[in-house]
């Protein structure tokens, strides 16, 4: 006979139901958000474990970085895509926390983010945020947080003006859409501590150039740069 708490299980499965974020299926363990066959193939970089890696290779010679890191590679039509997906248009803040968690697995697991002090999330244009309902680089710091038991700096970093849309430039014309649109609030928070900057993806990295760059203004500021996902390999 089943027991109560199989069929409350089951009554709350059916009625709330637990399904993998990525393919929808309902096997799958509890407090995941991805099941065994989804988690597997996510395509994990592996660039927190290695100096030089692509993502530094990015910033070389433009912005004095200590080390960076891409969780996954992003690839159009592909699983990670669809989770971002969710995360940004589809309300899904859940799983932005459950990656973020991952991502701050690999790099507690590396020795070469242990000095960080805090968290900077990429900010958004207050506009957009607004209709969005939060900033996705919040929600990904969100989870790093709880694995790296950093702290998360909100509204340190804010968004000066609206930029337009990045998709559709080139690297010049990007850096000239967002110079100048970042500015610094309590900068006494921030003042000597090694700083991790915070965004869901990374193409040329002007965004995150312009708003690091900001940063390193301030006395005694390190920086360092992680994104969720890279289109760069």
């Amino acid at each position: 006979m089943p027991t109560l708490t199989s069929l409350l299980s089951d009554f709350k499965q059916l009625f709330y139901p637990h399904i993998c974020s990525g393919c929808g299926t309902d096997i799958l363990s509890a407090g995941n958000m991805l099941c065994a066959k989804c988690f597997v193939t996510l395509p994990s970089t592996l660039y927190a474990q290695y100096a030089n890696n692509p993502i530094e290779k990015i910033f070389s010679g433009r912005l004095k970085i200590e080390a960076a890191h891409a969780e996954f590679y992003f690839a159009k039509e592909s699983l990670i895509q669809h989770l971002v997906h969710q995360l940004k248009y589809k309300s899904n803040k859940e799983i932005g926390i459950y990656l973020g968690e991952m991502m701050g697995r690999s790099m507690q697991n590396s020795k070469r983010f242990h000095s960080v002090d805090a968290l900077i999330p990429l900010p958004m244009y207050p506009d957009k945020e607004r209709k969005r309902g939060y900033n996705q680089a919040a929600v990904i710091c969100e989870g790093m947080s709880q694995v790296m038991n950093v702290p998360v700096y909100n509204n340190v970093l804010i968004r000066g003006r609206f930029t337009e849309t990045q998709t559709k430039k080139h690297r010049t014309e990007r850096w000239e859409n967002v110079e100048g649109s970042f500015a610094i609030k309590n900068e006494e928070r921030i003042r000597g501590k090694h700083l991790l900057l915070v965004d869901d993806v990374i193409t040329t990295g002007a965004t995150l150039e312009a708003s690091g760059s900001r940063l390193l203004k301030i006395e005694g500021v390190k920086l360092s740069i992680a994104t969720l996902t890279t289109a760069t390999k």
